[in-house]
């Protein structure tokens, strides 16, 4: 057990320095509505960047007499940390990037609770309420500044994949660092810390000022996919919903590499928001890509999507198999089209505000049995729906492998029930079999039990 660091006291900087005695109560109450849990937990998998856990649940038990607590001093805040991961310092000093993420940490669980959540000018029952509410967290992190040219590119991928996968992922973040290209991710490890890493020596060779290395989370996956410590903008939302469209609002093309469940999830969500007859006609780069032993991964990817939400689906995908210079390079030229398509349209360069979502897909899913058994996983509705849908399912997947409430529920209840369209569900079958076998569900597949079963009918 790593508790060597007894207590440390931390000044945060900036307007942190200055938080209110309302603020500082939220975040040290423990009860419902306090702060205190989520900032624990937080604070906790911020801490033990690099470890190798991906159960919020598994985390705790590690560090059973982890505590954080705000303390307001005449001069400002303090941070007082006891029993912390003796790993997160250096001669009892805590690593400059954790620090940043710590600090990160407590001013959006303060501006998301204070500011979006409970202020009524913010309409939560509305779609375009809750992208200007995205919009406002995303702007008080600083993450849109002004008069910058589109070249943010979202990664997405698995946090369990291979070493090969991990250097591929690497070597396609150099080459996209090369071109001036910002990089974007859930911001955790495997093929969300591999194009960042990779693109730190790109930006260096090239003298590139100012470089983005942008994460973004949520409170329930952040043990999951602790901040790497590459990430140099970090970003926590409110929920699942919230953190995927700030990656389709901010971002100008998406690369995604070999994943699970949790991939297959943001892709879906991804094909729910471009199938919708309203965004037909905007270009949003997508390319799948990995080393050249992905070919069958991504061969099985593309069937799925075939089987269950047809060609239309399918043609929005490009597919690009180990050749890292070719899919930067596609990427760049991609960028300037963004760039046209925002200036013909008068959209700003730096948020997304054209895409039209529905309210489904930015409400928060709750990936309890029931609902899980609910889902319309048929063919009887528009392909864009189907899509919806189908995201559901594999968030509920995600919950149930990963998140504490989801395990909590699964030991409880057993596994999800999921049922549909005989052929979509014996894809989705087909699909996760081969994650299973492929040790893609967790990082620790060896005793991995399904927490879903699929009922054919």
């Amino acid at each position: 057990m790593n508790t060597d660091i007894a207590e440390v006291i931390i000044r945060p900087e900036g307007s942190l320095q200055i938080l209110s005695y309302q603020e500082a109560q939220q975040l040290c109450d423990a009860s419902e509505e306090g702060l205190n849990e989520i900032l624990g937990q937080c604070a906790l998998a911020v801490l033990n960047t690099g470890s190798k856990v991906d159960n919020s649940g598994d985390l705790v038990n590690r560090y059973p007499n982890f505590s954080i607590q705000v303390v307001l001093k005449g001069r400002g805040v303090q941070l007082v940390i006891q029993n912390a991961p003796s790993h997160a310092f250096v001669d009892n000093e805590l690593i400059a990037g954790l620090k940043e993420h710590l600090f990160a940490v407590i001013r959006d669980l303060i501006y998301a609770r204070n500011d979006i959540l409970e202020n009524s000018q913010f309409d939560l029952s509305h779609s375009h309420g809750i992208t200007n509410a995205i919009f406002h967290i995303a702007r008080n992190a600083q993450l849109m500044p002004p008069n910058t040219l589109p070249n943010i590119v979202v990664c997405w991928g698995g946090h369990s994949i291979s070493e090969a996968e991990y250097r591929y992922s690497k070597h396609i973040g150099y080459e996209l660092g090369l071109r001036h290209l910002d990089i974007c991710t859930g911001c955790g490890p495997g093929a969300m810390k591999g194009p960042m890493k990779g693109a730190v020596l790109g930006h260096g060779k090239q003298r590139y000022p100012n470089a983005r290395y942008i994460g973004l989370t949520e409170p329930g996956i952040i043990a999951a996919e602790a901040p790497n410590a590459i990430v140099n903008e970090l970003c926590i939302f409110p929920d699942i919903e919230k953190r995927l469209e700030a990656f389709v609002r901010i971002g100008h093309g998406i690369i995604i590499f070999p994943g699970g469940p949790g991939t297959m999830e943001e892709l879906l969500y991804l094909l729910s928001i471009l199938l919708h007859p309203d965004n037909n006609s905007l270009p949003f780069p997508v390319i799948l890509t990995g080393n050249e032993q992905s070919a069958h991964y991504f061969n099985a990817i593309i069937e799925f999507i075939s089987i269950t939400l047809g060609d239309e689906a399918t043609q929005l995908l490009e597919v690009m198999v180990n050749c890292p210079k070719e899919v930067a390079s596609r990427m760049k030229s991609c960028m300037a089209l963004v760039r046209q398509d925002r200036r013909d349209s008068s959209d700003a360069y730096y948020f997304n505000w054209r895409l039209t979502l529905q309210l489904d897909q930015q409400t928060p899913f709750d990936p309890s049995h029931e609902n899980m058994s609910q889902l319309n996983l048929n063919k009887n509705q528009p392909t864009h729906l189907l899509a919806s849908q189908l995201r559901k399912a594999f968030s509920g997947i995600v919950a149930g492998n990963v998140k504490a409430d989801g395990i909590q529920q699964i030991e409880a209840h057993g596994p999800f029930q999921l049922q549909g369209d005989p052929k979509i569900m014996q894809a989705m079958d087909t699909l996760l079999q081969s994650f299973v076998e492929q040790k893609r569900m967790k990082i620790d597949a060896s005793t991995y039990n399904p927490c879903y079963k699929i009922n054919h009918r």
